[in-house]
């Protein structure tokens, strides 16, 4: 599994990284940056999921 963010349409929620720290962080002007390129370690699943799922602007996909 893996996450993509389409960053042009993000509005700076934030609630990607309160979910998944570890795959998500924020730039300077507090948008997301995918942390993880190509496949998530299994542990990661969950919290990314997560975070996808809370996207209220459905900037984040999973790719399995």
């Amino acid at each position: 599994m893996r996450v993509t963010a389409d960053t042009s349409q993000c509005a700076g929620h934030t609630l990607c990284n309160a979910a998944a720290p570890q795959v998500f962080d924020l730039d300077d002007e507090g948008y997301v940056v995918v942390l993880v390129e190509g496949d998530l370690p299994p542990e990661l699943e969950g919290p990314a999921r997560e975070a996808v799922a809370a996207c209220p602007e459905r900037v984040l996909s999973v790719v399995d």
